[in-house]
C-alpha cells in the first residue's frame, strides 16, 4: 500500500485547512454561511496532488453542531519494485459526516465516512495491494485552539482501513503583520509498509478578498532513505 497513506492524509488536510478558517480569528464570518468550498495541492520529489471539496455545517461554519465534508483528488506518486521505477497514478474520494465541538477558542471536530481509492501502476505491479479500486472507512480528527488573541495551535489526524493507513499533523502559529499565523509544522504519515515525515514552516489564514490562504514548506524524508523539498497550498471560501 505504499504511498496510500500520502495521498489519502492530504485529504485529511484540507479539512484541516477549512477548521483553520474556523478560528477565532474569524469571527467576523456571519452564522448563515453555511458552505465552505475548499481546494489546493501538495507535492515533493516523488509525487504530486491535487484536491477539492465541500464542507457544510447547517447551524453554520463557526458553531458547534453537525459537519459533512465530501472531498475528491487526483495525483501520481514513484516508487522502486526492486529496480523497477513505478509510476502510480491515483484517484480518491471521500464522504464524512462528523459533529464540531467547540468552546471558547478551542474547536475539534470528528468525522467518520467511507473512502473509494483507485491506483493504476506502470508499469503492472500485482504484488501490490493498493492496485486497483478499494473501499474502506476513515476516521478523522481535527483540533484548533488559541491559547491567546495572536497565538494558535492545530493538531490533526486520521485512520484508514485501506492500507492501514494513517496521517498526522502538529502545527504552532503567531499572528504575523496581522496577516497570517506563522510557524513551524510536523508531519507523519504511514501506512503496512511506507512511512514519511515532514518539517517545515506554515502560513495560515491569509485572507485576500473572499478567498482564505494556507501555504507550507519544508523537509520531507522517508523510510526508503528519500529525502527533499515539499510544497503545499490550501484555498477556501464561503458561502
Amino acid at each position: 500500500m505504499r504511498c496510500v497513506a500520502w495521498v489519502g492524509g492530504l485529504l485529511l488536510a484540507v479539512g484541516s485547512v477549512a477548521l483553520d478558517g474556523d478560528s477565532a480569528w474569524s469571527q467576523d464570518v456571519a452564522p448563515a454561511n453555511t458552505v465552505m468550498a475548499v481546494g489546493g495541492a501538495d507535492g515533493w520529489r516523488d509525487g504530486g496532488f491535487g484536491y477539492g471539496g465541500i464542507l457544510w455545517s447547517p447551524d453554520g461554519l463557526d458553531r458547534p453542531g453537525f459537519v459533512a465534508k465530501v472531498l475528491a483528488g487526483a495525483g501520481t506518486y514513484r516508487y522502486l519494485n526492486g529496480t523497477v521505477d513505478t509510476l502510480g497514478q491515483v484517484t480518491l474520494l471521500d464522504a464524512m459526516p462528523g459533529w464540531r465541538f467547540k468552546t471558547g477558542t478551542l474547536e475539534v471536530t470528528v468525522f467518520a465516512g467511507a473512502e473509494l481509492q483507485n491506483h493504476r501502476l506502470t508499469p503492472d505491479d500485482t504484488a501490490n495491494k493498493a492496485r486497483g479500486l478499494h473501499g474502506g472507512g476513515r476516521f478523522a480528527v481535527e483540533s484548533w485552539y488559541e491559547p491567546t488573541a495572536g497565538t494558535m495551535t492545530s493538531i490533526a489526524g486520521s485512520f484508514a482501513s485501506v492500507g492501514h493507513s494513517y496521517w498526522s499533523r502538529a502545527a504552532l502559529g503567531w499572528r504575523a503583520l496581522d496577516l497570517a499565523y506563522v510557524g513551524p509544522e510536523v508531519l507523519a504519515l504511514g501506512d503496512d509498509t511506507y512511512q514519511q515525515w515532514r518539517f517545515g514552516l506554515h502560513a495560515t489564514a491569509l485572507h485576500l478578498g473572499a478567498f482564505e490562504w494556507s501555504f507550507g514548506a519544508g523537509y520531507v524524508e522517508d523510510n526508503d532513505g528519500r529525502g527533499g523539498l515539499y510544497l503545499s497550498l490550501g484555498v477556501l471560501t464561503r458561502r
